[in-house]
């Protein structure tokens, strides 16, 4: 887990302050639960009680799994870097306007 700073930041400025999770996921559950790495707002330094998915698409539509989120951080380009142990893989995440 980590918290997205209030400065050097890339993300819009709704962001700052907020927590991010990797949720690694659950290997022995009929109903795949996790593979998936949520955003925690934050209001005056506290958690708001919710949470929403960030970055999601790890499990296929038919159930298989092909990533499993491990642990997020922030790099000084104020991109979020995602480890990945089920492909092997370092995402980054950045925002681009639309």
């Amino acid at each position: 887990m980590t918290f997205y700073p209030t400065s050097k930041s890339s993300f819009p400025a709704q962001y700052a302050g907020d927590g991010f999770a990797a949720e690694h996921g659950s290997w022995n559950r009929a109903n795949r639960g996790g593979y998936e790495v949520i955003r925690i707002p934050m209001k005056n330094g506290k958690a708001t009680g919710e949470y929403e998915d960030f970055l999601t698409g790890f499990v296929t539509a038919d159930g298989q799994v092909w990533g499993r989120p491990v642990g997020v951080t922030v790099g000084h380009d104020g991109a979020l870097y995602v480890t990945d142990d089920g492909s092997r893989s370092v995402w980054r995440v950045t925002y681009t306007e639309k």
